[in-house]
This record gives structure tokens, sequence and C-alpha cells, in this order.
């Protein structure tokens, strides 16, 4: 049976820096996604990797005293390892250094300019090297020294150089056209009214090459250019696949979905389109814009001194309990702000006091009443054969859920189940049955709760990855199990081994 294809990306991030909380969080929403297709029986293309040209990072270099090239392999290689702490499931990690990007960066140059999309002028306007954009007088403030900043809060220089530009004026109507045909290109909704506003007030045409700094692409036949870092960034998405013509071009492309952050909606929404139809390219399916990170409820900065190291917070907490807290803890697409009294809280509340819980008592009540061995469901009542059936009704919630970027109520979903299966122990009272030796009863209900365990543990892997793999482990079966084997019971009568603790409480340090 032929498998449908699903291509989700990150963007590539930025080495002008380390890693950092914000890049956590883009990466795990998509591992989530690509983890969550995979188990519903598509093939997966997951890509992620790192922008490493432009003026900003040759800055950066020269404010280390560095060697650019070197420079952007030590910070790109931080993000790199980023993925396995992480425990990403990428495909591919790509670097814009990399020849095969910069094979398809200069074939899409010249397709552009062989269809007349590409034409040399002079430019002179406001330049944010934060943005490495020039900036419309439209987005420009101007502070009390007379400064002006733009959107990014950053003092803009006044440039004027020789440029390339790309005709973004004439596709103004052809990408409003795009957007009313395809409603759910931009999400969520408010970032897609923000799009058809920003489109609809007027495109210049956009220049893309530089001349005021050497460390990019050179531009063809004409290297005193330099490719503009965003028209050669975004075509990073074709190149991981190999470019036009390659297997997994065939059969990935377009990309079913980008995971961005707001920052960068416009470039992925509005150029990257723009550049893709002139060139002869189908635009992706989907760009999904999420929200950002507050610490302590102040937004990140070096200058504050708050930006957090992901690589901290999961060798100091878990990585399961950092992925679970960032799914959980906003709907995807909000603000949200991150603590670790915040992150502790969940990690005790939820992962230990519910779920971990669950799972250590009624495995603990299995040895104890019934030495290991899966019991037989033998005395079977309404409210047991509710809660059995819960997960997968749950499911098909979960689903719709999944398919909206919704993980925080998909999660919610879960824990009704945890939280239900919790109140059905105690109220069953498993250890007075066993007291009274009404074991079939016992029996049934020791076979339920397993039975629901199990596919909670089915439920959880995209969210959960190494703790659903333990659980599952725990009940003699196989990591990553498909979501259609929801509807699946565990074998009566196979023996299972002593339990161990899957979510450890975290005892706050003085």
């Amino acid at each position: 049976m032929q498998l449908n294809s699903f291509y989700i990306t990150t963007p590539i991030y930025y080495v002008n820096d380390v890693p950092h909380l914000g890049h956590a969080y883009t990466s795990v929403v998509s591992d989530t996604l690509a983890r969550y297709k995979k188990l519903n029986n598509y093939k997966v293309f997951f890509s992620t990797g790192t922008d490493e040209h432009g003026q900003k990072v040759e800055n950066s270099a020269l404010d280390k005293s560095q060697d650019t090239k070197s420079f952007t392999d030590i910070v790109s290689q931080r993000f790199k390892m980023l993925t396995g702490t992480l425990n990403l499931i990428n495909n591919d990690f790509i670097r814009t250094t990399e020849d095969r990007h910069k094979e398809q960066v200069t074939k899409v140059w010249q397709k552009l300019l062989d269809k007349g999309e590409i034409y040399l002028g002079d430019y002179e306007g406001w330049y944010s090297v934060r943005d490495e954009s020039f900036i419309s007088l439209l987005d420009i403030t101007t502070d009390k020294d007379n400064n002006k900043i733009g959107p990014s809060k950053d003092i803009l220089k006044k440039v004027k150089e020789p440029s390339y530009f790309f005709k973004l004026s004439k596709w103004q109507k052809p990408l409003l056209e795009f957007y009313n045909k395809h409603k759910d290109f931009v999400k969520p909704n408010t970032r897609y009214n923000e799009v058809i506003k920003f489109v609809e007030r007027g495109l210049d045409d956009l220049s893309i090459s530089r001349t005021s700094f050497e460390w990019g692409i050179k531009v063809p036949n004409d290297p005193e250019h330099i490719v503009y870092v965003w028209l050669d960034a975004l075509l990073n998405y074709i190149s991981v696949l190999g470019g036009e013509g390659s297997d997994d071009y065939k059969s990935f492309w377009p990309a079913d979905i980008h995971v961005v952050g707001k920052d960068i909606l416009r470039f992925h929404a509005v150029y990257w389109p723009a550049f893709l139809l002139a060139a002869g390219y189908k635009p992706p399916k989907k760009v999904y814009a999420h929200g950002w990170w507050t610490i302590n409820g102040e937004k990140m900065s070096k200058s504050l001194g708050n930006v957090i190291d992901p690589n901290y917070l999961v060798d100091k907490y878990g990585c399961d309990q950092l992925r679970y807290f960032l799914l959980r803890e906003i709907p995807c697409g909000k603000d949200g702000n991150f603590s670790e009294d915040l992150l502790i809280k969940r990690i005790n509340s939820d992962l230990s006091n519910d779920y971990g819980n669950l799972v250590q008592r009624v495995l603990s009540m299995l040895q104890k009443y019934f030495d290991g061995k899966i019991p037989y469901l033998k005395v079977a009542d309404d409210n047991d054969s509710k809660l059995l059936l819960l997960p997968e009704q749950t499911s098909k919630n979960i689903k719709k859920y999944m398919d909206e970027l919704n993980f925080s109520a998909a999660l919610d979903e879960i824990w009704e189940i945890i939280r239900k299966a919790n109140s059905y122990v105690d109220i069953s009272e498993p250890w007075t049955l066993y007291k009274t030796n009404n074991i079939d009863r016992l029996g049934t209900k020791i076979y339920v709760l397993l039975n629901v365990i199990f596919k909670i543990a089915i439920l959880t892997q995209p969210f959960l990855p190494l703790a659903s793999e333990k659980i599952l482990s725990l009940l003699n079966k196989k990591s990553l199990i498909e979501f259609s084997y929801i509807n699946t019971n565990l074998e009566s009568g196979i023996t299972l081994n002593k339990p161990s603790a899957v979510f450890p409480r975290f005892i706050k340090e003085d």
C-alpha cells in the first residue's frame, strides 16, 4: 500500500547566536506533528537546519574575533546537537553553507532571471540589520533621539547601493487571489488576516542582493553582489529535498506545513510564495505562525540576561518533561510565559501525580494480586466498558486537534482519560475486592486499567516519546505502535515485569 506523504519543516535557525527556548518550542511542535503523522501511517519528511549567511552573522563573527565560517560551524553544531537533546526525529539537518544548497539557490536565481522577474537597479532606503531587510516607510517610527526605528525595535541605517530587484509588486494581485483560494494557507486565522492586510496595502519591488558585505552566496555572473539572505534561506525547503526532479522532491513537494515564529511570518507567507510562483513552483500548503515565550513575564533578551538554554532545562528536568510543558501550557499560536516554577508544577501535578501515579499503582497491584500476570475480562459492567472504550473514542477528537496544531487541547483530552482512570481506581477499591476474595471482579478491574494505560501510552507517543516507550515496554509491547492499534487490547495471561517510576516528582531545592 502506498503511504500518504507529509512534509513538515521548522524554519532554519539563524546562527548569529546560540539556541534558546523559542527554537526548542518550534522544534518540539514540528516534531510532535511529524511523530503523529508517522504513527498514522504517513510517509514523513521532517527537516530542520541553520541559516548561516548575511550581515548579522558576519558582524557576530567579527564581534567574537572569529573567522566567519568557523563561527557558523560552531553555532550550527549547537543547533544540530539540540535535535538530539530534544529527541527529534528529523530526516535531515541542512546548512545554507552546504554546496547542495548553494547549487539550488543558483538554479532558482537563474530561473527568476530567465523569466524576467529580476532586474538590476539602485536602492536607497532604511535598512534593518536585525531583520536583514529594507523597511517600508509605513513600518518605521522615530524615537526621542530622532533615530529611525524598525518593527524589531532596532535603529535603522540609511543605505544606498546597487541592487538586484525581484518584481514583487506584480505579484500583489496573484498573491491575494492565491490567499482567497487557499484560506488555510496561513494559520492561525489572526495571522491570515495580518498577511492579507499587509499585501492589500501594496507591495514594492524587493531588493534581493547586497554589496555592503561579503558573507553569503554570490549572485551568478555578478560576484560583487550577495544573494539576499531571505531568498537564499527560504530555498532550503527545496534544497533539502534534493531540488526539483529528485525522488524526495517528487514525493514531498509542496510542503504540507512550515512551522515558524510570528516574527518571520511575512517572509514565509508573502515573499516565499511570490518567489515560488514566479519561478514556476507550487507554494507550500500551509504556514503556521506560533507565538512567543516570555520568561517570568518578561520578553527574552540577552540584555536582561533571561535567555534560557534548552539544554539546561532538559538536563535538569528531562526531555519529555520540557516537551510536555511547552505543548500543554499554551494553545499553539498564542504567546506563553515560561518559568521553572510553572514547569515544576506541571511535572509534579500532571506527570507525576496523574499519569505516573496511575501507571505505578496499577502495575504494582498487578504484581501484588496476580503475580504480574495480566488477568482476564470476566465480569464487566457498563462503567468498565465505558472506560475501556474511552481512549478509542477520544482519539477522534485528538485527530481534530492535531490537525489544528492544538496540542494543548489534545493533551487535555488525554488527561481527561487519565483522571477518569484514577477516579475508577478510587471508586473500584481493588484492595477491598481482594480482601473479600472477589477475584473475578478484581481481575476485570485490573484488566480494564492495564488496557487503558496501554491505549494512553499509544496516544501520548507524539508528545512524550521516551515515557511512552518505557510504559509500552513495561507492558511487554514494542515502541512506536500505530494509532490504528488503539482498538486492540493486551493479551491476558502474559506476565509483566515489576514496574519502575516513569515520572519521578521533582523536589525543588531551597
